[in-house]
C-alpha cells in the first residue's frame, strides 16, 4: 500500500498536474459548481418560486455546455459533470413547476 501512496503523491506533485490545477480547464468548472449546488439546494424549496423561464434557460445552457465540454480537446470532464449536475437538477426544478402549474394547489393559493 506504501508504493501507491508514493505513486499517488508523485502524481499529484508532478508538473502536468500542478499545470492543470493553474489553467483554465480546472478553474472554469470549479467556478460553475455554483450553479448546479443552487438548484440542489432549492430543491425542496416551494415550488411557486420557480422560474419556468430561467429554468429553460438554464436547462438550454447545460446542454450547450455539456456538449462543449465533450468536443473541446483535451475533453473537459469535470465541466462536463458539473453541467449534467446541473441538467439533471434544473430538469427535476421544470418537473416541479409543471406539476405545481397543473395541479390544484395553485388554485388554492389563489383563492386565499
Amino acid at each position: 500500500m506504501s508504493a501507491f501512496a508514493k505513486k499517488c503523491l508523485g502524481q499529484l506533485k508532478s508538473k502536468e498536474f500542478v499545470n492543470y490545477l493553474m489553467s483554465t480547464h480546472f478553474w472554469g468548472p470549479v467556478a460553475n459548481w455554483g450553479i448546479p449546488i443552487a438548484a440542489l439546494a432549492d430543491i425542496n424549496k416551494d415550488p411557486s418560486l420557480i422560474s419556468g423561464k430561467m429554468t429553460s434557460a438554464l436547462c438550454l445552457y447545460s446542454l450547450m455546455f455539456m456538449r462543449f465540454a465533450w468536443k473541446v480537446q483535451p475533453r473537459n470532464m469535470l465541466l462536463f459533470a458539473c453541467h449534467a449536475t446541473n441538467e439533471v437538477a434544473q430538469l427535476a426544478q421544470g418537473a416541479r413547476f409543471i406539476k405545481y402549474n397543473l395541479s390544484d394547489k395553485k388554485e388554492e393559493d389563489k383563492k386565499e
